[in-house]
């Protein structure tokens, strides 16, 4: 049920396309290039092996890729897949302001992901798995601290303009010098990008990088250096940009509208990592304001395909004629991914936030069971962890390898930390449990609270009150209940919602008290860890620390499992920090979905079974056009 316009780019390496004037100064100097286009010497970074070094044709983080140097296409793709067709889509955000979707400014349009390649793209039947792209294939120093890649000489830009080494490093520089902070974080240990020779890209790392930083690195979008030569990398524009992927910006119109168009002549359209996919003719982005109006032009074939994320129109709101001809399907598919933690975060860097017992008081006025029945047709699971669905959750009394990581930080910890981790209260289902209510009550006493005239104060004698900001009106069902409670309490509490614009600001100068938030977790988690909870993070402006997380135990459990050398190492460390994180009661835990839901009108193919890690529709579908004549489709 995820509604945010946030661009969420702690998850741009783990995306299908990485989304987001030349000369620019960038954090490193780099060697002196060849103008662009000029011939340059051939490289010997190729020849035998050197002594310790490993060449590959993938990379992941500990190393295990499921297809060979040979392959020839994936799995879960039809390789034979026909071309043609429009695939419509409604985005999560209601507008656009900007092409740009890897600076801090604007709100960029959804799909630009399409636009750019990049060094590598990831399987989506393998948890962190990438294949070369532009990089045909990586070769890696004995300490891991340098990675070189040879490039693919047919590779180009949507102009004809070759795209080299020369752009793999001035993208890579521009991104970590003048990108979105959130990138720039994640590029902070790449030493150098340079470029040994026209097909020849050399990455150094720092010695303390972190773990997946080859990832990060590898799934960034290459830009074109001439094409910046007289732009400014670092504004927002509605110009549509030069790329090199499957795909061009075609016909828009801001804030209504987005089509991309497949570019016949694409570079990589019969490499094995592209092959049987990037089918439609045409991607197009249709913009509403409001889900029930989305909905509704779904229902009339404004746009083909709808991933449901309301349990409620899952339920109720397939009774159009469509539907019930069988013009409109629906289906589900198993969710493998690690759910979107998604939940009411708090703004710490709040007064009234300070104290973890008044937001844990707070979060027992929720009634999740009363929610579930009578607004989600108990649909949704409950979230607790930080990890959920997975084995990085903590669960039981810590292990002693954990205890052996928690243990220096006892005195930054609560005690519980060291015993059952923190579960989300189960209530009554009543709507108005007493128990869990009178709890709260006790909470607010132990931090201090009193009641004055109905008005529960903090220590100091501030009334505890605060809104709820949104950009959209979907949670409002569900929160409306929730302060409800908080009355009877004595808390005052209310609903914002202002217009994207607003909202995107606010947020990046924390100027909220508590938000909705979706935060994205990986099988083997890493940058976003630090994105998300880091005290280097916590007062970046536009960073993803949205409560404000800054503790020193968080900080050294998160730098150990960016370190992680082994999965076992990983799970341990993620466990330790789930439950440091959840003793803090940063948030009040949402729900997820154990499935994929989504609708389509009957107008496409799909190939014998989907991707485990994605649904597939964007990148595998294609356009059958004799079940279009079929059903006498007369939608878009």
């Amino acid at each position: 049920m995820a509604h945010s316009t946030i661009v969420d780019l702690t998850r741009i390496r783990l995306s299908r396309r990485s989304v987001i004037g030349a000369g620019a100064a960038a954090l490193i100097a780099p060697r002196v290039l060849a103008k662009p286009g000029a011939p340059t010497a051939a490289s010997n970074r190729f020849g035998p092996l050197a002594q310790g070094e490993v060449e590959s044709h993938g990379l992941s983080t500990f190393g295990d890729l499921g297809e060979p140097a040979d392959f020839k296409y994936f799995g879960y793709v039809n390789a034979k897949a026909p071309k043609g067709g429009t695939l419509a889509l409604s985005p999560a955000s209601s507008t656009y302001d900007s092409f740009n979707a890897y600076v801090l400014r604007g709100n960029p349009a959804t799909g630009m992901t399409l636009v750019f390649d990049s060094l590598m793209n990831q399987s989506l039947d393998e948890r962190d798995a990438y294949y070369g792209l532009v990089a045909k294939k990586v070769r890696i120093s004995p300490d891991k601290l340098t990675y070189a890649f040879l490039l693919r000489k047919e590779a180009r830009f949507h102009d004809g303009s070759p795209l080299t080494a020369h752009d793999a490093a001035f993208s890579l520089n521009i991104l970590k010098s003048k990108g979105h902070p959130v990138i720039s974080q994640m590029l902070r240990d790449l030493e150098s990008a340079e470029a040994e020779a026209d097909d020849v890209l050399v990455l150094r790392f720092a010695p303390d990088r972190t773990r997946d930083l080859p990832l990060s690195v590898v799934g960034q979008p290459i830009f074109s250096r001439a094409y910046y030569k007289d732009r400014d990398f670092a504004a927002t524009t509605m110009e549509p940009p030069l790329g090199s992927g499957p795909y061009k910006v075609g016909a828009f119109e801001q804030g209504r509208y987005i089509a991309y168009h497949r570019n016949p002549d694409y570079w990589a359209k019969d490499l094995p990592i592209t092959t049987g996919q990037a089918n439609f003719d045409v991607v197009r982005f249709e913009y509403f304001g409001d889900s029930q109006v989305a909905f509704e032009a779904f229902k009339a074939g404004a746009f083909t395909e709808r991933e449901e994320n309301i349990a409620r129109v899952w339920a109720t709101g397939y009774d159009f004629p469509a539907f019930k001809e069988g013009r409109v399907k629906r289906t589900t598919t198993p969710n493998y991914n690690i759910p979107q933690i998604q939940g009411w975060f708090f703004n710490t860097r709040r007064k009234i936030f300070k104290d973890p017992r008044v937001r844990e008081a707070i979060g027992y006025a929720f009634d999740y069971e009363w929610t579930s029945r009578n607004l989600m047709y108990d649909a949704y699971k409950r979230i607790s962890s930080y990890f959920e669905n997975s084995e990085l959750e903590a669960k039981g009394l810590p292990s002693e390898q954990e205890k052996a990581l928690l243990e220096p930080f006892r005195a930054d910890l609560p005690a519980e930390v060291f015993g059952e981790p923190f579960v989300a209260p189960v209530s009554d289902g009543t709507g108005q449990d007493r128990v869990l209510l009178k709890k709260a009550n006790d909470l607010f006493v132990a931090a201090g609270c009193t009641r004055k005239d109905g008005v529960l104060c903090l220590p100091d004698g501030t009334p505890l009150e605060f809104e709820f900001l949104d950009n959209s009106n979907v949670f409002e069902r569900h929160t409306q209940p929730f302060i409800k409670n908080l009355k009877l309490l004595g808390v005052n509490a209310h609903i914002r919602v202002v217009d994207a614009a607003q909202y995107k600001q606010r947020l990046e100068n924390f100027d909220f008290d508590v938000v909705h938030d979706v935060l994205m977790m990986s099988w083997n988690p890493g940058e976003e860890l630090r994105a998300y909870f880091s005290s280097k993070t916590a007062n970046v402006p536009g960073s993803r620390n949205l409560p404000g997380v800054s503790n020193p135990a968080i900080d050294s459990l998160v730098e150990k499992a960016l370190q992680a050398q082994t999965r076992e190492e990983l799970v341990t460390c993620s466990r330790a920090l789930d439950r440091a994180l959840r003793a803090q009661r940063y948030w009040v835990p949402h729900w997820y979905n154990p499935v994929h839901r989504f609708a389509y009108w009957d107008l496409f193919g799909q190939p014998e079974r989907p991707p485990k890690f994605d649904t597939g529709v964007l990148w595998t579908w294609w356009w059958d056009e004799d079940k279009a004549k079929k059903i006498n489709f007369t939608g878009r």
